[in-house]
């Protein structure tokens, strides 16, 4: 069985266009650094609605081992701390069964 895990992001003000494309091209650049992720799409909201999150992530995995490697990586850490930490206000997350 496989597992799909879900991110919103919400940026604290001030968020310039640059940080969040730099966050943006890192988060796409993970499936070459990570064998695990069998799906990835990064997106930022197309502002059709007040109060929506501000980016999204879907990320697929084989199993819930493939997404832990995906989740302790060394490349995805470095995105989280680098790049994610300094701009987001709020996060939610889930990982379902697919």
């Amino acid at each position: 069985m496989g597992l799909r895990h879900i991110v919103t992001l919400t940026f604290r003000d001030g968020t310039t266009d640059d940080q969040v494309h730099e966050l943006v091209e890192a988060l796409r650049r993970l499936p070459s650094q990570i064998d695990e992720i069998e799906g990835y799409v990064v997106g930022t909201d197309a502002e059709l609605a007040e109060g929506n999150a501000h980016l999204g992530i879907v990320a697929d995995f084989d199993s819930i081992e493939a997404y832990e490697v995906y989740r302790d990586h060394p490349a995805h850490h470095a995105v989280i701390t680098e790049l994610m930490v300094p701009v987001i206000a709020g996060r939610s997350a889930l990982q379902h069964h697919v």
